[in-house]
């Protein structure tokens, strides 16, 4: 893995052997840090976060690598596993004292905004877009009517 820079010596072994299958899988893209990074919902210094360990990817991190590398569904299943086993062993960084800022990462990685769950607090209606729709092209159906009504009148 030339160009690498070296992984932490105290790194569990789960969290390396991710993290050099997942520099494997980034060299086999060809792209740099830019490139992945205009090809995925994750910034450069993200990559260049997770491929050195700094912080665990999110899993959707994982599956555009996957993706984009072109992995078969059985390989991209096995990264998700090597993933799983990593983010349960991956260090945590140590709990600010009382009154410092927090440092490090989440506890849970954040999701891409485009798989965020769109229940903001409400409970959804099933349909209910399409019944306000609906009864929005009615009023503007009756506007019509009675407008071309007076017009004629």
């Amino acid at each position: 893995m030339g160009g690498w820079q070296p992984l932490p010596d105290d790194l569990p072994a789960e969290v390396r052997h991710f993290v050099e299958q997942l520099r494997l899988l980034k060299d086999r893209t060809g792209l740099s840090l830019v490139a992945l990074g205009a090809k995925t919902a994750y910034s450069k210094s993200s990559w260049h976060r997770y491929l050195n360990a700094t912080q665990p990817p999110p899993r959707q991190a994982v599956a555009a690598l996957c993706r984009i590398a072109g992995l078969a569904d059985t390989d991209a299943e096995r990264f998700g596993v090597r993933w799983e086993l990593a983010v349960q062993a991956w260090p945590r960084p140590a709990k600010p004292a009382e009154g410092e800022a927090a440092a490090g990462y989440e506890d849970d990685p954040t999701l891409p905004w485009w798989d965020t769950p769109e229940d903001h607090g409400r409970e959804r209606v099933p349909g209910a877009r399409l019944l306000l729709s609906a009864v929005l092209l009615l009023v503007l159906m009756l506007l019509v009517a009675v407008g071309g009504a007076l017009a004629l009148g």
